[in-house]
This record gives C-alpha cells, sequence and structure tokens, in this order.
C-alpha cells in the first residue's frame, strides 16, 4: 500500500476531534452554514473545514487536511488518527 492509502477514511466529526485535540488544538472561530474557519492555538495555518455529518471522508481527504492544510508530516499525521 502507497503512503496515500495509509490514512483511514473518517467521519467529518471524528477528523474534527483530531483537529481539536493537543498538539493542533483547532477551534472554530467563524461558522456559516456547514463551512467552519478553524484557527489553531499553537500556531499552525488557519484551515477551512466543511462539515457535512452525512458523509465519510475519503483516506486522500483526510491526508490533505492533516498533511497539505495542517502542515505535518505524514508520519506525525499517522500518529494523530
Amino acid at each position: 500500500m502507497g503512503t496515500k492509502t495509509s490514512f483511514p477514511a473518517l467521519k467529518p466529526a471524528q477528523l474534527m476531534a483530531v483537529l481539536q485535540r493537543e498538539p493542533l488544538a483547532y477551534e472554530i472561530v467563524r461558522q456559516r452554514g456547514s463551512h467552519r474557519r478553524l484557527r489553531s492555538r499553537n500556531g499552525h495555518p488557519d484551515i477551512g473545514f466543511s462539515f457535512h455529518g452525512g458523509i465519510t471522508l475519503p483516506p486522500g481527504l483526510v491526508r490533505k487536511v492533516l498533511v497539505g492544510d495542517v502542515g505535518l508530516s505524514e508520519d506525525v499525521a499517522r500518529s494523530l488518527l
């Protein structure tokens, strides 16, 4: 398996819980409908998150958020899941 498939599929609430826990410590600073703007208390970049509770986020999107948007290494991102 490649690194892109080594991330699990998650529900949006599960990914949100990962983002809100330490060491990431993201908080919702703005929300309009299902779209949330998150800011980290620990200096990570601000990110936008579209929260649609009835779907499952595919592994590639989970990787994109944690590695691409937040800026974590793949190993650190996987250790937080």
